[in-house]
């Protein structure tokens, strides 16, 4: 009698343990499957603004158009003191270097659907924040904030302007 007593508990336990750990999933506070696993990008549909500020980040809009002479600047800052070719490859494939040991894969900007679903000012907020797990959803990639280290705020937007323009008509 105490066999199936601990068998009926044992269910309970088990059962208990499934449900919450399928809420968990439907609210996206876990890891999906393949993370730290070599290979393709994180799933972009997760944003990496936390939600508290995801209304502010998106209402951001870049002070320039991107003009060629624009988006010759924030490639040369891409490619330079901002450091993010280490990461995301010179043309922003996520083909650098740092890239091979992150548990993450960079952004690729050449990714049409990239643009879709984030905004320049989510891409600002990630700049000025770094990329260290703040919304839950998406643990962190180890990317540092930029924004005022290595870059300033002017500079961002013109990084940002030439990203988006990696994944135009691709």
């Amino acid at each position: 009698m105490s066999v199936s007593r601990l068998s009926v508990g044992a269910l309970v336990v088990i059962l208990s343990f499934a449900l919450v750990r399928g809420l968990r999933l439907a609210d996206a506070d876990v890891p999906p499957a393949g993370y730290g696993q070599p290979g393709g990008e994180f799933d972009i549909t997760l944003p990496r603004v936390p939600v508290s500020e995801r209304a502010a980040a998106k209402a951001l809009k870049p002070p320039f158009q991107p003009t060629p002479e624009i988006l010759a600047e924030g490639k040369a800052i891409f490619l330079g003191k901002g450091t993010c070719f280490q990461c995301h490859g010179p043309e922003g494939k996520v083909d650098g270097g740092a890239a091979k040991i992150l548990p993450i894969q960079p952004r690729n900007f050449t990714n049409p659907k990239f643009d879709k679903l984030r905004t320049p000012g989510e891409m600002l907020w990630v700049l000025k924040n770094g990329s260290l797990g703040q919304t839950g959803q998406i643990p962190g990639t180890g990317m540092l904030p930029v924004v005022d280290r290595f870059i300033d705020e002017e500079e961002a937007w013109k990084v940002i302007l030439y990203e988006r323009s990696l994944g135009e008509n691709k």
